[in-house]
Order: C-alpha cells, then structure tokens, then sequence
C-alpha cells in the first residue's frame, strides 16, 4: 500500500479539505531544491516546503550540526538553566539585528503570540493604558487565538470570531492607545504575496515613533534573504521595537521561533516584584537543537552570497514569467501573479487546477487562491529556477 493511501486512513493535513483533496504524496528524500516520491519522481520544491527550506532540503551542514548537539545535550529546561547554543544563537542574533533580548519558542504563531503578550504587559507595566492593535489589511500572522486577532483573512478565523480580541486596520494614523502596531513587512505572504513600496514601512514605523507606539514586525516568513536582504524591514532602514522569526531561523530543519525585542521592553518586566515576570513559556523553549542548526545557517549566510543568490533566482523566474503577459511582483527570491479567473480569493478553484499542471510537470506550487508564486530555496540553480519560471508560466496559459 502506498503512503498516500496509508496516510489518508489515519492522518489530518493542514489547510487541506480531504474530501476534495488527492492522496497526499509520498516523500521519501529530499536533495537541494528537490523532493523524491514514493512513486520514482523527482519535482522541485518551488515554495520551500511552506516557505521554511532556505538552503534546500538535507543539506549536510545542518545535518551535521543536529547530529553533533543530539550527541551533546538534546534538550534542558531553559527556566533556571541556559546552554552554549542558545547564548550563541542570541548574541548572534541581536548583532545582526539591532535589538537586545531573545525570547524562543516554537513557531511562527507562537512568536508573533509571544510578541502581542509581550506587547500588551509592557504598557501595563508603565501603567499607561494602550490595549489596541492595529494591524494591515489582508495580514495574516498565525493561526493561534492571538495570531488570527490581527490577522486580516476572514475565511481562516470567522468561525473562531467569538473567541478573538478587536484589533483595527491602520488607516494612515496611529492614536495614542494603541499598544502596538504588527506589519508583515515588504511583503504580505498568505493575503496574496502583496508587495508594498519601503516608504509605507518607513512612514509607518515614524509614526510609531512619533505616538511611543511598539512596532512589531513579523518576519516569519520574510526573513533570512527571503527579499533579498537578511531582514525585509532592511530595505526602509527600520529597526522595530519586537522582531517575530521562524521557518528560515533553522533553514526549515526544525521547528523553532524567535521574538527579539528592545532593552527598554524587558526592563519594564524588571523588577522585584515577582508578579512582574512574563508569564509564558514552552516546554521546548529554547531547545538546543534548534539553537544549534540557526547557527550553523547563520554560518552560511555568513560564508555565502546568498542574498544576491535570492535576487538572482528572483529575476530568472521572472524572466520565464514573461511569456504570460501578466503583471509580476516580487523581492528577491519571491515571485508571483495574479491570474484572471472568474472566482478570485484564496479558495478560487483555479488554484487546484494550477497546482496540479505544475506537479505533472515536475514542480511543486501551491497557489494562493488565483495568485502563483514561488519562493523557492536559495541553492536553487539557475536551471532549476528556469524550469520553475517556465512551468509557472505554462501552468498559467493552460488553466487561465
């Protein structure tokens, strides 16, 4: 018996209606940019496995790095008790960027959940009462209660309405309520890969500024050379006051996360008042195995061009995107379109179809509704990036 049909007796997907959906696939390897099936194929991972797989899937450093941190010390409570790793990975972390305090947890919800508490408990702590959030229109990020609060798809959390808070749509001012403000920045991933120009980001976060307001950015998805540079709020020169990371941070070997904040946020928790403390944590906080493969990601950031490699790839699938006529948009790596189709919004059926031309071609999309994109792993070749540029543009021709 296959694993497709193996798993569909006893598993649960993610964002998927089983009752519409194939089998899932197979995978038995992953190499670079490519995913080996059950079945002998072989198809490229245009999307990095859910926009995680920064250098490509198994590559040996990181292997390495998980291997040798399993074989020295696995996990520890990280309440009372710390560990080489995860100091590294913080000193490091708060050196590339500009902010003071690391906080882990486990995923990209879960940080931007850690982001809003923190956010919400600072202003308590100084007394000053700001409990709003705003955020931006088609945001999304998390699917945790916090998360979907200030997220703006309505079809991912209508029928959790009743159990989340009231956070508004920045309309171009900032109130001196407001807790805090969130922004996917550059880009907004699961609204549509919305792509917005670095003088919004700038304006924004002055206005920040200007009101005492926090600035919180949610660079899960776009961090680690996603857009071309190591951090998207790069390309305004913004410094936010709480940074959320995730997916990339391991290079998509782990699940791990991390919110970076400013001193002046952990100082308000300071004090001898022990009633003070911020009040959450995770069993895994802090893992040492998570710490211990960012690390050795970091380290190839560090020893390779891999942000020019973003933009690189960027360029070659836009140039095979040519031959469809369309509007493309994108940073670095990122590419995507918006297809003309009768039904439009994440659930428009185009998507399916589209998905399934790419995959009888060798390439692995997932469309946002009727928008195509790709984010594919930056050892991506220029080969690969071509063929993944092509198959988008052929998979557009035959289903639009």
């Amino acid at each position: 018996m296959s694993l497709g049909a193996r798993d569909q007796a006893v598993l649960w997907h993610p964002y998927t209606q089983a009752a519409l959906a194939p089998h899932a696939l197979g995978v038995v390897a992953g190499q670079g940019a490519s995913l080996h099936l059950d079945d002998g194929r072989v198809i490229l991972d245009a999307i990095s496995s859910w926009w995680t797989c920064v250098h490509g899937h198994a590559h040996p450093r990181l292997a390495q790095a998980l291997l040798h941190q399993a074989q020295t010390l696995e996990h520890v409570i990280f309440a009372g008790f710390t560990h080489e790793p995860g100091v590294a990975l913080a000193e490091q972390l708060t050196a590339l960027t500009g902010l003071d305090r690391v906080f882990y947890s486990d995923n990209g919800s879960t940080a931007v959940e850690v982001a809003l508490k923190m956010a919400y408990q600072y202003w308590a702590h100084r007394g000053e009462k700001r409990t709003r959030f705003l955020t931006l229109e088609h945001a999304y990020h998390g699917d945790t209660v916090g998360a979907m609060s200030v997220s703006g798809i309505p079809l991912f959390a209508r029928v959790f309405s009743d159990l989340l808070f009231s956070a508004d749509v920045y309309e171009g001012s900032i109130h001196d309520d407001v807790a805090a403000v969130i922004v996917e920045p550059m880009v907004q991933g699961a609204g549509g890969m919305r792509v917005y120009p670095p003088e919004f980001l700038a304006k924004l976060a002055a206005q920040c500024r200007a009101s005492g307001t926090l600035l919180i950015a949610d660079e899960v998805m776009t961090g680690f050379g996603r857009t071309g540079t190591m951090f998207a709020c790069e390309h305004a020169a913004v410094r936010p006051d709480i940074l959320c990371l995730s997916k990339g941070l391991t290079g998509g070997t782990l699940p791990f996360a991390a919110t970076v904040a400013t001193d002046a946020i952990y100082q308000a928790f300071w004090s001898d008042d022990r009633a003070r403390t911020f009040f959450h944590g995770h069993s895994y906080c802090g893992n040492p195995l998570g710490c211990a493969v960012a690390l050795a990601s970091l380290e190839l950031f560090a020893e390779q061009p891999l942000l020019e490699r973003s933009k690189t790839i960027g360029a070659r699938i836009e140039e095979q995107l040519a031959a469809v006529d369309l509007p493309v948009r994108g940073l670095g790596c990122i590419r995507a379109l918006d297809v003309p189709s009768r039904d439009a919004g994440y659930l428009a059926d185009i998507g399916p179809r589209i998905a399934a031309h790419a995959l009888e071609r060798g390439v692995l999309l997932r469309p946002l509704g009727n928008v195509v994109y790709a984010m594919p792993p930056l050892c991506t070749t220029d080969d690969e990036a071509d063929q993944i540029g092509a198959v988008m543009a052929d998979a557009v021709r035959a289903t639009a």
